[in-house]
């Protein structure tokens, strides 16, 4: 069973700066993931050519369940509302997360997390340090049915703030762990390795660097799992980090065999 989880730039190419639906596809389809969480994903955005982007990837990897769950509705960066528990954005562009699975799903979970309640620095390239004000975010669970029995994945992509993505990724642990053990966890936590593992007290099933993609050096991207109910998950057999041409991330992906 194969594992992935890609922060997708919204399908952006940084070589060209444009987002082309082949291109991304070819770059899903070559990750072969059974299950893939997808960050940073656009539906019905100008700037992507209107496309779902969660649909795209599940047709690249022939994956027959697939969801996804907006964080906010508009265009980031411009004009946003955040989303109630219950709403899906009635046909408006939205960003957000996105889950594929080749396995059926029983049951989909829906968090919401509040945004930090400041404004905080981060670093634009080529443009220094700004303010941004933080959004709201989601995380998305699935209890699959894997040859290796029951299983609940999720999919998130925290805040950029520091302090606040902790308190985010504590919020989450809470509320998978109302679901079935074993649980899986798989995003870009904006967290590094330490203490993505220090705060949620999950183990990692792999330590590589993902960020940025063309030089990583450090690990913002995680797949980890709850110590309760890890003695039923399949060994770690291999883990890899593939250059893609797409996004400012590397994929994560690891194998379970």
């Amino acid at each position: 069973m194969r594992l992935a989880t890609f922060n997708l730039l919204h399908g952006r190419s940084l070589t060209d700066g444009l987002v082309d639906p082949d291109r991304l596809a070819a770059t899903i389809t070559a990750l072969d993931a059974d299950i893939l969480a997808l960050q940073e994903v656009d539906r019905d955005q100008t700037r992507s050519g209107l496309h779902d982007l969660t649909a795209i990837a599940a047709r690249a990897l022939d994956a027959p369940h697939h969801r996804f769950a907006a964080a906010v509705v508009g265009t980031p960066g411009t004009h946003t509302r955040p989303l109630r528990h219950d709403d899906d954005g009635h046909g408006e562009p939205c960003y957000g997360i996105g889950l594929v699975t080749r396995h059926p799903v029983r049951t989909w979970h829906v968090t919401r997390l509040r945004p930090a309640p400041v404004r905080a620095p981060i670093h634009i390239p080529g443009g220094g340090l700004t303010l941004l004000r933080d959004e709201p975010r989601v995380v998305l669970a699935a209890v699959l049915d894997t040859p290796h029995g029951p299983l609940t994945v999720a999919a998130t992509h925290l805040s950029f703030v520091p302090g606040w993505n902790a308190h985010q990724l504590r919020r989450t642990i809470r509320a998978l762990r109302t679901l079935p053990a074993p649980r899986l966890l798989l995003g870009d936590l904006n967290l590094p390795a330490g203490p993505a593992r220090l705060v949620s007290g999950w183990h990692p099933l792999a330590r590589r660097p993902t960020y940025p993609a063309h030089h990583p050096r450090v690990q913002l991207d995680h797949v980890l799992a709850d110590p309760d109910g890890l003695h039923h998950l399949p060994p770690v057999t291999a883990t890899a980090t593939p250059a893609a041409t797409i996004s400012d991330h590397r994929p994560l992906v690891v194998d379970l065999g």
